[in-house]
């Protein structure tokens, strides 16, 4: 499970033996079963997740209506980097949608990271950097496209979790009701 993870952060930054070594230490196992919150808005961020198996969203409940903000499944680091940084409540839940497994790292270990890996606060500062970007994409995404390309970008960038995600939590992502996309899918189908 942790070679997993040791390959994604030396996408970053390269880890020697020692380096390897302390993220094993520093990275604790947890497993979640679906339902079960990682992060519940309200509550403040204390850690970073990575997940070794299983699929999480990200939603936002406003008045009983849950909006779904994002997905995270297998190889993807998941947290509210917002209420991490700043330690203020989360807005967001964090909601694992499969049994899922993960390393979790937290804030406190997280800066023993940053001290002790060689180049472990320019692991940070990258990671944060590819979050920050795809916010932004995504945000970009919801003002500049029609909620049937949008559907059409999140079947190509994942076309493995169409299958595992729920429709309307689809629909919720792509900022539609359930039976605008089911009429989307029915006339993607006959193209």
């Amino acid at each position: 499970m942790y070679d997993q993870l040791i390959h994604e952060i030396n996408k970053y930054i390269e880890l020697d033996d020692a380096d390897t070594e302390i993220v094993k230490a520093l990275f604790i196992d947890r497993n979640l079963a679906r339902g079960d919150y990682f992060l519940k808005a309200g509550d403040v961020c204390r850690e970073i997740g990575f997940i070794h198996s299983g699929l999480i969203y990200y939603g936002v409940n406003t008045d009983g209506h849950e909006t779904v903000h994002n997905f995270a499944d297998e190889h993807s680091f998941v947290s509210n980097y917002d209420s991490l940084i700043n330690q203020t409540p989360s807005v967001k839940d964090i909601v694992a949608l499969e049994e899922t497994r993960m390393l979790v790292i937290t804030r406190g270990s997280l800066e023993e990271f940053y001290s002790r890996v060689n180049h472990g606060e320019r692991f940070g500062r990258l990671l944060i950097q590819e979050v920050y970007t795809n916010a932004i994409k995504q945000l970009l995404s919801f003002y500049n496209s029609d909620p049937e390309t949008r559907y059409t970008e999140f079947v190509q960038r994942h076309p493995d979790l169409v299958q595992r995600i729920p429709q309307y939590y689809i629909a919720s992502f792509v900022g539609i009701k359930p039976q605008s996309l089911s009429r989307i899918r029915k006339r993607m189908a006959t193209l």
